[in-house]
């Protein structure tokens, strides 16, 4: 089954109100030059998920105060407070998918790719224990056991880690301070090209950065993608959907969807039968 043929269950009104959501994120994600936090917010929603376990993942938890104050979520009660302002328009919309939604705008409102955003997540306030979110401090190895918990690949570590472009590391945060890229509000693949760099005066190299660089299997990627910004966005496009649905079983809805429209075309089978042998028994 080709993801084109992928239909989500929601009603048309729901539907409305997502896109009514889109265009008030846009509005605000522009207005406050807050990408880079509401792709944190959305990142930092969805990659809790346990795909051993199916628990975590993009469930809207992240707004429950306890896993907002886990130590890699620091910052990111201004994000909720920013979205809780287009939640307040649009109640219908859940929160599991309006900080989804903020993240797939960030991205395209500074440059980057088109990414496919299919509503219905539900919302659940059960937080993950803390830690299952990437520690900057550490390597490669470090990354793999983050991104492969949650049924990620090499490539998709690479290509998320290129939403680094975007942003800067705040001391009171991260314990890290800088900008990665000289643009931090342009999504590009600058991010990549710096990584190269002998030296990239005055911007940010974490551990985990370097890690990209120096483990052969992600360094392939980072080449490709530092020459080829057509290859990234389609890649980073690819992984962020990946990563936003995590424990939404699109596919089961998807049959789901195929079931009832294969119930219309028999119960339409039906009528048309019998609207015919009505005709016969009038002529």
């Amino acid at each position: 089954m080709t993801s084109t043929m992928v239909k989500p269950i929601v009603d048309a009104e729901y539907a409305k109100e997502i896109e009514k959501a889109r265009r008030d994120l846009r509005a605000l994600i522009s207005n406050r030059n807050c990408a880079p936090l509401m792709l944190r917010l959305a990142w930092h929603d969805a990659g809790t998920y346990d795909a051993k376990t199916r628990t975590g993942g993009p469930n809207g938890s992240i707004r429950n105060k306890h896993e907002l104050n886990h130590n890699a979520n620091k910052g990111l009660e201004k994000a909720v407070e920013f979205c809780e302002e287009v939640k307040v328009k649009h109640p219908k919309v859940s929160y599991a998918d309006l900080y989804q939604l903020a993240g797939v705008v960030a991205v395209e409102v500074t440059g980057g790719p088109t990414i496919e955003f299919i509503p219905g997540r539900k919302d659940s306030l059960e937080s993950p224990p803390e830690g299952h979110l990437p520690d900057a401090k550490q390597g490669a190895s470090h990354l793999r056991d983050i991104f492969y918990r949650m049924g990620l690949s090499d490539k998709d570590i690479v290509a998320l880690s290129g939403g680094h472009t975007l942003g800067k590391a705040h001391k009171d945060r991260s314990n890290f301070e800088g900008q990665w890229t000289r643009d931090p509000l342009k999504f590009d693949n600058s991010y990549f090209v710096e990584l190269l760099k002998e030296e990239s005066q005055d911007l940010l190299k974490l551990p985990t950065d370097k890690a990209l660089v120096e483990d052969p299997r992600f360094r392939k990627y980072v080449e490709l993608y530092a020459k080829d910004e057509d290859a990234f966005f389609v890649d980073y496009a690819s992984s962020h959907k990946k990563l936003s649905e995590l424990g939404f079983n699109v596919k089961n809805r998807s049959i789901l969807a195929n079931g009832v429209i294969g119930l219309a075309i028999g119960l339409t089978v039906v009528i048309l039968g019998y609207l015919l042998e009505l005709n016969k028994e009038t002529n």
